[in-house]
């Protein structure tokens, strides 16, 4: 264990004398250039789990922060679930750490010590999955790159005395499902859709119902006028819709991608991260500190490093 954590130590201090080389050979080409606002997501360098140690908590809330490529959707759906607006549930499951904000997004966080452990965004909330007059699952996409696709997470509630991750899969890659159990579920009628509408709505899916039973309109096109209700409800989006979250996100990848490009282009820049990466260094060395006595003992643990 202690190996590893040696050699991460040496891959930093490696890293700020490349990054001390680039800042020469970038600042002396670049003179004429304005300084630029490094956007910082520090890695946590494999000590994701440092939440469990006073001297590394608030650098672990600092690093964990990660960034949206698209904006939620509005709140919606059962009105008693929306009182889970605003709060997040956290799980470790399987070496990840999951972090779920309904109607905000799911965070999945490698844990354990190695280099460069995953963080990401699974999923950001946008609709509801709907099926036979019942919400099925919350569906969150425009998660991180995975590739050429992003990532996306469907999650679906059940009932249970308390509100929890109960578990996560990935049965497609980068698409995952998860089962949240929480106590606003266990009515029979709770995830009804029809009683939820504004009676505006529900006069217009009484006619439709109507239309497809005297066989006035096909199967496809009932779906299609049960799903523009839906979308005047706010529970589904529209064409127009995903057509902004396409465009609100590709224009988040196009400002990421400028930013990474205008890296190291001035002095301050340069400062800004040679900093950064001392403050790495000296974190680790105090951490790599408290395995020095007893043997391979943790002293902030008290447990024997294998």
């Amino acid at each position: 264990m202690r190996r590893h954590q040696f050699d991460s130590f040496i891959i930093i201090h490696l890293v700020i004398c490349q990054i001390l080389n680039i800042c020469y050979i970038s600042v002396t080409a670049n003179k004429d250039l304005i300084d630029m606002k490094i956007v910082d997501e520090p890695s946590s360098y494999g000590f994701n789990n440092m939440n469990n140690n006073r001297q590394w908590g608030a650098a672990a809330a600092q690093e964990e922060k990660l960034k949206m490529r698209v904006k939620p959707s509005n709140v919606s759906g059962p009105v008693h679930l929306t009182q889970l607006a605003g709060r997040c549930f956290r799980k470790i499951l399987e070496n990840y750490k999951y972090e779920f904000c309904p109607f905000s997004n799911i965070t999945q966080h490698e844990q354990g010590y190695h280099w460069n452990p995953f963080k990401g965004i699974l999923g950001v909330w946008q609709e509801w999955e709907i099926e036979n007059n019942t919400f099925v699952a919350m569906e969150m996409k425009d998660g991180d790159d995975c590739g050429q696709i992003h990532r996306s997470i469907k999650v679906r509630f059940l009932c249970g005395n308390t509100s929890d991750i109960i578990s996560v899969r990935e049965p497609q890659t980068c698409h995952y499902k998860m089962e949240f159990s929480t106590p606003l579920v266990c009515h029979p009628h709770s995830l009804l859709v029809y009683p939820i509408l504004s009676s505006d709505l529900r006069k217009k899916w009484d006619i439709l119902e109507g239309q497809y039973r005297r066989l006035e309109i096909t199967y496809k096109g009932y779906k299609k006028r049960l799903e523009k209700i839906f979308q005047e409800a706010g529970l589904r989006l529209t064409l127009q819709q995903r057509q902004q979250f396409l465009q609100e996100a590709k224009a988040t990848e196009e400002k990421k991608h400028q930013d990474r490009n205008r890296e190291f282009y001035s002095l301050g820049q340069c400062t800004q991260e040679y900093r950064r990466l001392q403050e790495e260094m000296e974190r680790l060395r105090l951490k790599l500190a408290t395995y020095e006595g007893g043997n391979g003992t943790d002293v902030s643990h008290n447990s024997t490093i294998s």
